[in-house]
């Protein structure tokens, strides 16, 4: 893969992960989420991490001034490749990495800074978590979607394997979807390094409820029920006790 560590993962990711049903679940859902805080367009809006601009370009198209920033190439041609005319212009591209975000983007400031699906292929959150505080502008807002670490039990026990499921409620890792090595995060942690750089969490979300854990138990949904079914996954993700069991969590803050 050269230094392109997702160079071989590109497609499966972009073509495959975010068409499917429950990809385009968790887009609609995250996309109406973010929308309940987001300052109105056109504000600024810089997605690190951000891959095929799949959570992005939405944004753009709402009349967002939209920046993607990756560390990988070949996601970054993906995001290239889908971007439609009518957005063209509202879309810009960086190529760096999560934890150098300030100096990629020239110092610049943003009225929104999102991190999606990022966390869990990181060591250590802490030095990105910093770097999306300091790229927010005064008031701006700070979106995290990254895995639940309070439900790492759950897909091992949908696809009974009940040994793994029984040391994973006391774990932090897995092997994710796309056969490489994912860690998870809990909302207080997160929400402690967010205010540690003077971000304040305002909300927190499930994504990924029904829709994921279906499909681990070996049901696929079917994709004429995708608008319904992000109808409820949108319901379950704001109300207790349905958004603590989602697969993963958004988290939302905003800087002092």
């Amino acid at each position: 893969m050269g230094d392109d560590a997702w160079a071989a993962l590109a497609g499966h990711f972009a073509d495959d992960a975010y068409e499917s049903v429950k990809g385009r679940v968790r887009t609609h859902v995250l996309h109406r989420q973010l929308l309940e805080h987001l300052p109105a367009a056109p504000a600024t809006v810089l997605d690190v991490g951000g891959g095929a601009g799949h959570q992005s370009f939405p944004l753009a198209r709402a009349g967002y001034d939209v920046t993607v920033l990756d560390s990988s190439p070949a996601m970054l041609g993906k995001a290239r490749a889908r971007l439609s005319p009518e957005i063209r212009d509202r879309v810009a591209f960086v190529e760096a990495d999560g934890e150098h975000a300030e100096e990629a983007v020239g110092g610049r400031r943003f009225d929104a800074v999102l991190c999606h699906g990022v966390l869990g292929y990181l060591d250590r959150p802490g030095p990105v978590v910093e770097q999306l505080c300091r790229c927010a502008a005064g008031g701006g807002v700070v979106s995290i979607m990254t895995g639940n670490a309070r439900a790492m039990a759950v897909r091992p026990a949908l696809e009974q394997r009940w040994e793994d499921a029984l040391a994973a409620f006391d774990a932090d890792t897995e092997v994710g979807v796309l056969g490489v090595p994912t860690r998870a995060d809990t909302v207080e942690e997160l929400s402690g390094l967010l205010r540690r750089h003077g971000v304040e969490p305002v909300r927190w979300y499930g994504v990924w409820l029904f829709a994921d854990w279906l499909g681990f138990g070996g049901t696929e949904v079917d994709p004429a029920d995708a608008e319904r079914v992000a109808a409820v996954e949108f319901e379950a993700g704001r109300r207790d006790p349905y958004r603590g069991l989602s697969r993963v969590f958004h988290l939302v803050g905003r800087k002092a």
